[in-house]
């Protein structure tokens, strides 16, 4: 008992320093799905020790966006990504059993023009302990290619498609049990630009929300399981961006300047959770709403559905540090938060402090 509060305190911290909220510990539920529901993953008893926790385990890397296409006509283009399992840091105290594309969370992001033709190559690592398969919201085709590329461990499958329109799409693992498989890591973006690009900014970004179900006490140390009951019931543990607590804080923050132009590509992975995206003191002046060829402006906050996505543009004119959340604000507590650091000139003429109170916070 006296270790299990320690670890309670030691993770409540943890994210207290991203948050200010402490982890409230979730209630045990009982394991409720069979083996072939989980993808051929056979769940551990809720009961069982954990495994302990590695030495200088680290969070699973995130990938770099990628840079625009610079094309003026559709080419062919190989993609190839192999599904593997990644042990890595969730929070403080806590590791998790991901499943990744390319040891990544997200997957690496796939970024074609419209009109090209992809082959698109899918590997399962030996070591993967089930089935995997890739769905992409960008192809038209049957399961967009998931029906075509269930691949068990140690085999590849192949398929080929037309990127037909532009936007920004997910894509995933869409093997059954699916949400099993999204909440252990399996997603990423896929983004097809329109034929005369978009107009070049400054910076861009690439983040992604998910959310997280752990078996038993989310706060007992050790390394986690995906729990199948929790997600059934949508009470995740984590609600993070890039996979983890704080990927996108301390030396992972978003980095601009005063004066650039902002692009976040942010997608949505579910498997439940609907994001209500925000950046605390920014105004959107361009979004792309659910991914749309067409844009809206000055938005404050916009809905991405579990399974969808968007593109944010706006222009840094303060400097300071900008938090990135869900305005669904209970999930601050269970991790979804980030940074982007604004280097620069002040402008008064914008905003300027007056006499701060006591208590000033980030906003929120």
């Amino acid at each position: 008992m006296i270790l299990k509060k320690n670890l309670r305190m030691r993770l409540g911290k943890g994210l207290a320093s991203y948050t200010r909220f402490i982890v409230l510990p979730l209630a045990l539920y009982a394991t409720c799905a069979s083996a072939q529901e989980a993808g051929g993953a056979t769940p551990a008893a809720d009961d069982a020790t954990l495994p302990p926790l590695p030495e200088n385990l680290a969070r699973v890397p995130m990938p770099e966006v990628a840079p625009p296409v610079n094309r003026n006509k559709p080419t062919f283009v190989l993609v190839t990504l192999e599904a593997k399992p990644v042990t890595g840091l969730l929070a403080d105290g806590v590791g998790y059993q991901y499943w990744t594309y390319n040891g990544t969370v997200p997957g690496p992001m796939i970024r074609v023009r419209q009109g090209d033709t992809v082959e698109l190559v899918l590997k399962n690592s030996p070591e993967s302990p089930v089935s995997h398969s890739i769905d992409s919201h960008g192809v038209l085709g049957p399961g967009g290619g998931g029906k075509v590329t269930q691949t068990p461990p140690g085999t590849r499958s192949v398929f080929q498609f037309q990127a037909m329109k532009s936007g920004v799409y997910i894509y995933h693992c869409a093997t059954p049990m699916i949400p099993y498989h999204l909440a252990h890591g399996m997603y990423g973006l896929m983004v097809v630009e329109p034929p005369e690009g978009w107009p070049k900014v400054d910076r861009e970004f690439y983040v992604m929300q998910s959310d997280i179900y752990l078996k038993g006490d989310p706060a007992e140390g050790g390394v986690h399981e995906a729990a199948v009951d929790k997600m059934e019931e949508e009470k995740p543990d984590f609600v993070v961006f890039n996979g983890s607590v704080g990927s996108l804080a301390k030396e992972h923050v978003l980095k601009a300047k005063v004066g650039e132009t902002v692009r976040i590509f942010f997608g949505n992975a579910g498997p439940n959770s609907v994001s209500s995206f925000h950046v605390i003191g920014e105004i959107f002046d361009k979004v792309h709403p659910e991914g749309a060829a067409e844009t809206l402006s000055n938005v404050q906050s916009t809905l991405v559905p579990a399974g969808g996505a968007t593109i944010v543009e706006f222009k840094a004119q303060v400097p300071g540090t900008y938090i990135l959340v869900d305005h669904s604000l209970g999930r601050l507590k269970k991790g979804a938060i980030g940074y982007l650091e604004v280097e620069g000139p002040a402008n008064s003429q914008i905003f300027k402090g007056i006499k701060a109170g006591s208590l000033a916070s980030g906003g929120h």
